[in-house]
C-alpha cells in the first residue's frame, strides 16, 4: 500500500523514496503488482493523522509520515513495512500510534521493518 497525498497522487511515497538508497528504491519497483495498493489520503486519515500529532507520536514536521501511518490505519492494512526507523518502526511511535487508533476506534496496525519480513519464492503465486 502507497500512501498518496490528499489529490491522489503518488507524491507522498516518491517524494520520501528520491532520498532512499537504490537498494530500497529497486525494493519498491520490483513489489508484485498484486502486492501494491495505491491509496489516497482522505479527509478520515487526514484528521487521524493530526491526533498523532497531537499526541506527540510525530511532531508536524513529519506530518507525511504520520499522513502514512493514518491511511494504512483507515484502508485496513494488514501490515506497514517501512525503513524508516526514525519515524515509523520505532517501538514508542508504534505504542503511540496503536493508542491512538485505539482512542479513534480503529485497530492496532502491525509496523515492521523488512528485515523481518521473509519473501519465500516458492509462494509468489499464492
Amino acid at each position: 500500500m502507497l500512501a498518496c497525498s490528499p489529490e491522489g497522487e503518488t507524491a507522498l511515497t516518491a517524494d520520501e523514496l528520491a532520498d532512499a538508497p537504490l537498494s530500497v528504491q529497486k525494493i519498491l519497483r520490483e513489489l508484485p503488482d498484486f502486492s501494491v495498493e495505491r491509496i489516497a489520503a482522505g479527509k478520515e486519515a487526514l484528521e487521524l493523522a493530526m491526533a498523532y500529532i497531537s499526541a506527540d507520536a510525530l511532531t508536524s514536521a513529519q506530518r507525511a509520515d504520520a499522513i502514512h501511518v493514518a491511511s494504512a490505519t483507515v484502508a485496513r492494512a494488514d501490515l506497514i513495512l517501512s525503513w524508516n526507523f526514525k519515524h515509523i518502526v520505532n517501538f514508542d511511535r508504534i505504542h503511540k500510534f496503536n493508542a491512538v487508533n485505539l482512542m479513534w476506534g480503529y485497530p492496532q496496525i502491525e509496523i515492521r521493518s523488512p528485515l523481518e519480513v521473509e519473501y519465500d519464492d516458492e509462494n509468489e503465486n499464492i
